[in-house]
């Protein structure tokens, strides 16, 4: 992924800005989408109307899925390879483009700096994808705070009533990290300012809001879904939802443009679909299935991503998303990288890019579990290699030999320094495996007739490897709650570190007899899944020491700092 030349390789937004990008409506035309229909924000953006999802097309569509491994801190190219494979596709002659979600600005101004892929692998514009784009998050963000507002009028106007709420669950949501908001007092200074409480934010993808919008197959199924938000709990401890606020069209009507999914393109003019936009370690990781489905309605091969490693965002791709929408790969990418082995394989971070065959090894442990649950899910597997100038041939070799020898096909993936060329590799052998080895239907780690407590432990002791799984007294309450309440036969979202299988990230590699600990159950039945909190994870990020803000900066008109 690294240029091998003297020169050094030019920035992602160097490349952006080189890039000759078609005007969205050529785009749209290419895939069949009648230009009179797009709705544009500005020349590169549209929205497109749900009009252009089309069931049978989809029947013939093919869906490859992109995971990866347990990443390091910087990540392993997951989106890289997501948008690397489309071009690569299309460079040896396929329909093809990609599904993906939308770039939070927690992280962009916090750690990575932008989430529009790299390279010459990038969805653009990279600077608006990145930043406001079409508006998705911050609609998002006001229906869910919205909710908020209307919640605490009702809760104001029927005070020292018994139809006052005896515990509120809904929390606000801000698309930044915040450390200091995730808990709060709302409501102080006398009578005239609300009913104080204890209250709180989680950063906008944790919003069920989110969750619901990325799983809604219509606008009629989004507001039934959130008709269905439960916000707290009466006194004779009823849940309380949308529903019974009476706000659920209000709130839709506020989501009414953001539905539809967002088409954009590539630096190759690849046709790209952007939407939604959750976490997989704290909600379930996937784009919007309006856009997969328009995605695959409109093209022969469709690329999606799902969050962070295997066992977050693909077993929650897999058990929520395509247990619902029907949706079904035909094919599953796991990303790697040798720094991200040799850290699994105890290397200090900052050593990571240097040779060292010995932590290779070390580290293919974790490599082979998440083929070993791809496997277990029915899904047939590519490793795609994405190399650095730092890569021997040695190392390569060794991993070429590990994937033969776990049954699956190994492919290097240079579309970060060659585009769709340095991906034709690994698009040639995924289209063969299609063709003549596509993965089979999927085996749910869980059915949704198990008990709640048996989906969680499913998960963590399949998929996980854990020995035991522990639950808080509070934990354990809700699950005999949450069971007597009827919402005992939907699916499980574990919230927990993505560094890590176990709910800590100190562990690496593959840990086996370890504990998992669910502090915490969160109904999100808007959504239609219970939300298990492992471990310390935080709904709410915080910024690092020396956040990427600090190097984001407007230049003669230009934005530095989004790479």
């Amino acid at each position: 992924m690294s240029n091998s030349a003297s020169q050094p390789f030019p920035s992602d937004i160097e490349i952006s800005r080189t890039a000759k990008l078609k005007p969205i409506t050529e785009i749209a035309q290419r895939l069949g989408i009648n230009p009179d229909d797009v709705i544009p924000y500005g020349k590169t953006k549209a929205k497109i109307p749900l009009t252009y999802i089309n069931e049978e097309k989809i029947k013939k569509s093919n869906l490859i899925l992109v995971t990866a491994i347990t990443p390091n801190k910087a990540g392993v190219g997951k989106t890289v390879t997501s948008v690397a494979l489309s071009l690569g596709l299309n460079y040896i002659g396929k329909k093809a483009c990609v599904a993906l979600r939308e770039p939070s600005l927690g992280p962009c101004f916090g750690m990575k700096g932008g989430a529009a892929g790299g390279g010459y692998s990038q969805v653009l514009p990279m600077e608006d994808i990145n930043l406001h784009f079409t508006g998705d998050f911050h609609a998002i963000t006001c229906a869910n705070n919205m909710i908020s507002a209307l919640l605490d009028n009702y809760q104001y106007q029927n005070r020292n009533t018994d139809k006052a709420l005896d515990r509120v669950v809904w929390r606000r949501v801000l698309d930044v990290n915040d450390r200091s908001l995730r808990n709060m007092v709302s409501g102080l200074g006398g009578t005239a300012n609300g009913v104080p409480q204890e209250a709180g934010f989680d950063i906008t993808p944790a919003s069920e809001i989110m969750a619901l919008f990325c799983l809604s197959s219509d606008f009629a199924d989004l507001q039934a879904r959130i008709e269905r938000i439960v916000l707290g709990f009466t006194h004779d401890k009823k849940p309380f939802t949308v529903k019974e606020l009476g706000v659920a069209e209000a709130i839709t009507v506020l989501l009414k443009d953001a539905l539809l999914p967002n088409l954009v393109q590539t630096t190759e003019q690849t046709p790209a679909f952007v939407h939604g936009g959750p976490f997989a370690n704290i909600a379930h990781g996937c784009n919007s299935v309006l856009a997969t489905k328009m995605a695959m309605s409109t093209n022969d091969y469709v690329v999606t991503e799902s969050g962070f490693g295997s066992d977050l965002g693909a077993e929650k791709f897999l058990d929520i998303k395509c247990r619902y929408s029907g949706l079904r790969p035909k094919a599953t990418i796991i990303v790697a990288t040798s720094a991200a082995l040799k850290l699994h394989g105890g290397v200090p971070a900052a050593d990571i890019s240097q040779p060292n065959m010995d932590a290779l090894k070390a580290g293919l442990p974790n490599l082979q579990r998440h083929i070993q649950n791809m496997k277990n899910f029915g899904q047939n597997v590519v490793v795609s290699f994405n190399k650095f100038k730092h890569d021997s041939d040695e190392e390569i070799n060794f991993l070429i030999d590990f994937c033969q020898k776990e049954g699956v096909v190994f492919a290097i993936n240079n579309g970060f320094t060659k585009g769709g060329e340095g991906a034709a590799e690994l698009a040639k052998k995924v289209v063969e495996m299609i063709d003549n080895a596509p993965s089979s239907d999927i085996n749910f780690t869980y059915e949704l007739e198990d008990p709640i407590k048996v989906k969680i432990e499913k998960i963590c002791k399949k998929i996980y490897r854990a020995a035991n799984v522990t639950f808080s007294g509070s934990a354990s309450t809700k699950l005999k709650q949450f069971e007597a309440l009827g919402w005992g036969n939907i699916p499980v979202c574990i919230a927990k570190t993505q560094y890590s299988f176990s709910d800590d990230e100190k562990k690496i590699c593959a840990p086996v007899d370890f504990t998992i600990n669910i502090r915490d159950l969160v109904i999100n039945a808007g959504a239609g899944f219970i939300v298990a909190v492992a471990g310390e994870i935080m709904r709410m990020p915080g910024l690092p020491k020396d956040p990427q803000a600090m190097r984001i900066k407007l230049v003669n008109g230009e934005i530095e700092g989004l790479s």
